[in-house]
């Protein structure tokens, strides 16, 4: 029987090494990545892993958990791919003879993360790294801290096409035991359950408890059981990744607590160090148990109390087929709201006007923010408004954020605009954040209506808003606008705002070509 597989059925837990990544980036300025130590300071990375060994892992990793062509691509190191990966197990060999220990050398291969138009060879990126770490030498694959469990499903498929060693599969959970994409460790440990993999698990992820609260979950499916978690969330200080800190006998009561799950691979992953895995190895030998029960709680939802569904004024005049009156303004340049607000109010004292809608930092400059502006009008004028919405300047969490807030205010109405270009604004340079374009945000919008947020993951309550889009019938490439416009009604666009027109007969074409 593999020398591997024989230690992971019989006898205690495999106590694994701590994590690499951050160690060996501490001890060597300027690297480019934490792999491209193999051939510029073998001597730190050896360091490490003696460290480790002394400290009494049974398994250490290769330092090529990212030494995969497109990403040392994006590091300007990919005529080294060769050498990085040969380079990580021949340091990890001299390790184990240098220490005496005969300790199981695992290779680390790692997600690839968005490779843009290389989709189609992922599994050839993941197949050329396992064959330069077996041709080196490594006893066993060590496929790791995978978010998406359709790439793990692939990276395993691709490392056993060229390959029999055998491959222990990590996933990266939160402290709800799901990944990013909202897959759940039971759903995981289910679709890995026929793949040809020798033990299953959880490693790097929110540290500890999470780690737990996975491989709970992943048991009963027949297959051995690897914990290798964090020390916690990382956080950055300057130059430095902090993690928070854990006793050593914290560690040794995880480990009690994951033999008692049934865990036979148990070790650490980013901020772990010889200290935490001796703590393990302690906790191990001694056969220890828990010093209390662990407790999972559920989280608790604050569940929103019904909110009666109802239209804006917009809505219902759209949807009755009336004319709407709406004036654009500007969001202040300043902090002080008070001329916003009074030609806010002398439009709704006009009588002719139904609504405001409020740009979002119109000409990429930086004003109050359309959603506060928005939400400041109708609570002191009692207006409804129509605030505008840009990806260009937040992420994805922060527009799920902005647009939380502003629905607790009492927001429906939102407008989905790309919003102009950052070259145009106050600040040379300055780059778009731009993580979705408006059809992006418009499926955000509509994901939240649903009650979730943009991976699919449940929200405390669903949204309602009334979400449009922006439109340009006076577009000189016709035929592209037709084709955006079209995605974002795919999008859940409910009402559309077309740019200034002055001329109608741009609209009767626009509506004519859309049918």
């Amino acid at each position: 029987m593999d020398r591997f597989l024989e230690r992971l059925h019989s006898g205690l837990p495999i106590v694994g090494d701590g994590g690499m990544g951050v160690l060996v980036s501490s001890a060597v300025s300027r690297l480019r990545c934490p792999e491209e130590a193999n051939v510029r300071a073998p001597e730190s990375v050896l360091s490490l892993h003696l460290g480790f060994i002394r400290a009494g892992a049974d398994l250490i990793e290769t330092n090529s958990f990212g030494a995969n062509r497109p990403k040392l691509r994006g590091h300007f190191l990919e005529d080294e791919v060769k050498a990085i990966n040969e380079a990580a197990v021949k340091i990890a060999r001299d390790a184990r003879e240098v220490s005496g220990r005969d300790v199981l050398i695992a290779g680390s291969i790692g997600p690839l993360g968005e490779i843009g138009d290389l989709d189609e060879e992922r599994g050839s990126f993941f197949a050329e790294q396992a064959e330069l770490l077996e041709g080196r030498g490594v006893d066993l694959f060590m496929v790791e801290t995978f978010y998406d469990l359709d790439e793990l499903l692939t990276a395993i498929g691709a490392v056993r096409a060229v390959s029999s060693l055998p491959i222990v599969a990590l996933l990266t959970f939160d402290e709800d035991a799901q990944t990013l994409g909202g897959v759940t460790a039971e759903q995981a440990a289910a679709a890995l359950a026929d793949q040809d993999v020798a033990a299953i698990g959880a490693n790097h992820g929110l540290g500890l408890q999470a780690a737990l609260r996975a491989i709970e979950q992943m048991r009963g499916n027949g297959k051995p059981l690897a914990a290798m978690p964090n020390v916690g969330l990382a956080s950055l200080a300057g130059q430095r990744i902090i993690f928070p800190h854990a006793t050593p006998e914290y560690f040794g009561d995880f480990a009690a607590h994951a033999q008692a799950l049934g865990a036979r691979i148990i070790g650490g992953c980013c901020g772990t160090t010889p200290t935490e895995i001796a703590a393990i190895r302690g906790a191990v030998d001694e056969q220890r148990r828990p010093s209390a029960p662990m407790v999972v709680r559920e989280r608790e939802l604050v569940v929103a109390a019904p909110e009666p569904q109802r239209e804006t004024l917009l809505q219902r005049k759209l949807h009755a087929g009336e004319f709407v009156v709406s004036v654009e303004i500007d969001p202040p340049r300043g902090g002080n709201a008070h001329a916003m607000l009074e030609v806010a109010q002398a439009l709704k004292e006009s009588g002719h006007v139904d609504v405001v809608d409020v740009n979002d930092n119109p000409r990429a400059r930086a004003r109050m923010s359309g959603l506060i502006a928005s939400s400041t009008i109708e609570r002191v004028i009692g207006m409804e408004t129509i605030p505008h919405l840009t990806p260009r300047d937040s992420s994805i969490a922060g527009l799920e954020s902005m647009l939380l807030g502003a629905h607790a205010e009492g927001i429906r109405n939102v407008l989905a605009v790309t919003g102009d270009p950052p070259e145009a604004g106050d600040y040379p340079g300055a780059q778009g954040v731009y993580e979705v374009d408006s059809i992006g945000l418009s499926r955000i919008i509509t994901r939240m209506n649903a009650g979730e947020d943009f991976n699919g993951r449940e929200i405390d309550a669903p949204t309602s808003f009334f979400l449009g889009v922006a439109v340009n019938p006076a577009a000189d490439d016709l035929e592209y606008e037709l084709e955006r416009f079209e995605q974002k009604l795919e999008a859940g666009a409910q009402f559309a705002m077309t740019q200034v027109l002055f001329d109608l007969d741009y609209l009767d074409g626009f509506l004519e070509r859309l049918g």
